[in-house]
């Protein structure tokens, strides 16, 4: 989740939030690759989560990612809650899930390699210390009272607002982890075209990288629970957006979504005030309850705008959020996925040609069929396997025109086309054959 934001001045107007967005439109050889992953640490002895502080801690990885690989601290009083270098960031989920937020870079091999480089870094200090990571959507068996809580107030105002709203809140913010993708648009109208491909594919990136079907110690009845979670969370800041494909859609139509989004908190001096279901459009009048008289500022615009959490999130550029995180070559496959379809206009116009009949309904039911079957789920005649291929052709293709060999990142997505199964496909096979209906091999199995 999202550090506190740097989005500007007073805001005067309300024409300023659609403008925030608009500025972040960029020529095209400006046009960036920013990659993210969360990743679950767990002690090899026990097999318990990572805790935050300790010999053998999330505290004790990140003094030492500074000592020898000159990070720098990132502070929330006295704790460090996240390390910076060069452009990236290391930064903490709810339950400790510790995640990389790339730099900006401008292909998909920098973004591999960026990978690497990092988890390497990471195996380096952990192993030494009987530590491991897990590339997986949720853990197999951790309990909501195993995780630990970080040091961030954001997070401690959104655990006691989550536990309000929903049904499954908390087990978004301590036992999911994701790998998504942050890409560029050039204008309002490129932002639509990428944004409305981006959701309605959503459901095909869920299925491709389905990665979690167990928890709390036994299969779910879902190959991505993280995305089945995601479904009964806050229905009023996550979703589809099925507006995003109305006429007219543009910056406007997506500010006024967010408008009507509750706020969470507002940021100031270092502390999170608690804000919680307080509205942003009382704030633009002087009349929030926690700032009673105060004005926002576009950097209070900016954070609230990261506590909204559709399929497909806009700010300055638009975050691809289906996926389960996954094993290293799942972790790269997936910016190599969206930018094969996002950045060569030929696939997107072709992309959004293969989505644009969908109506809302099925895009929806599309999005529970991918966490319920993965490739074998369908939904309004529409078959999920039938759809991936279609759009992993359209990626590879795309990938291709850029000259670049990105398209060899798409392999594993290719392999399992082949074969119509997922990670949570062969998992199952293993523990009900295999692993004899044990987890315990998963931990090793998942290990990044």
């Amino acid at each position: 989740m999202s550090i506190p934001q740097s989005g500007g001045g007073p805001i005067e107007s309300l024409d300023q939030l659609a403008a925030y967005m608009e500025a972040g439109c960029k020529p095209k050889d400006r046009w960036r690759i920013g990659a993210e992953h969360e990743k679950f640490g767990w002690l090899t002895d026990t097999r318990v989560p990572l805790p935050y502080a300790g010999d053998r801690s999330i505290s004790a990885i990140f003094s030492a990612l500074q000592a020898r690989f000159g990070w720098h601290p990132v502070h929330e009083g006295e704790n460090v809650i996240g390390l910076s270098r060069d452009g990236a960031n290391i930064s903490l989920e709810p339950g400790g899930q510790f995640e990389l937020s790339g730099a900006p870079l401008t292909t998909t091999l920098e973004v591999g390699a960026e990978l690497q480089s990092h988890l390497d870094e990471v195996r380096q200090i952990a192993d030494p210390m009987g530590v491991r990571f897990m590339g997986i959507g949720a853990p197999p068996e951790w309990t909501h009272d195993q995780m630990p809580v970080m040091p961030k107030g954001r997070y401690r105002l959104m655990t006691d607002y989550m536990g309000r709203v929903g049904t499954h809140g908390t087990q978004m913010m301590y036992r999911t982890c994701t790998v998504q993708v942050n890409l560029d648009y050039g204008s309002e109208a490129d932002f639509v075209q990428k944004l409305r491909v981006a959701l309605a594919l959503q459901p095909v990136a869920t299925a491709l990288f389905a990665s979690s079907p167990f928890f709390e110690g036994k299969p779910n009845g879902h190959r991505s629970w993280r995305s089945r979670i995601w479904r009964s969370l806050d229905a009023s800041r996550t979703g589809m957006l099925p507006f995003a494909f109305d006429p007219g859609m543009g910056f406007q139509a997506y500010v006024d979504w967010v408008l009507d989004a509750p706020m969470y908190f507002v940021y100031r001096e270092g502390r999170y005030l608690d804000a919680l279901g307080q509205s942003f459009r009382d704030f633009l009048k002087g009349q929030l309850p926690a700032l009673p008289g105060e004005k926002p500022t576009l950097s209070d615009w900016a954070d609230h705008m990261t506590t909204v959490f559709p399929e497909a999130r806009a700010k300055k550029f638009i975050e691809m959020r289906g996926a389960d995180c996954g094993d290293r070559a799942h972790i790269a496959a997936l910016p190599a996925f969206w930018v094969g379809l996002m950045y060569d206009q030929t696939a997107l116009d072709a992309a959004w040609d293969l989505v644009k009949g969908l109506d809302a309904e099925t895009r929806e039911a599309l999005r529970v069929a991918a966490s319920v079957s993965a490739l074998q789920g369908q939904a309004g005649g529409v078959k999920l396997l039938d759809l991936a291929r279609a759009a992993v052709g359209l990626s590879h293709a795309g990938l291709v025109a850029r000259g670049l060999g990105e398209e060899a990142q798409l392999r594993p997505l290719v392999e399992s086309l082949r074969t119509g199964t997922v990670q949570a496909d062969k998992w199952l096979d293993l523990y009900n054959g295999a692993w004899g209906r044990s987890l315990t091999p998963l931990y090793e199995a998942a290990s990044l």
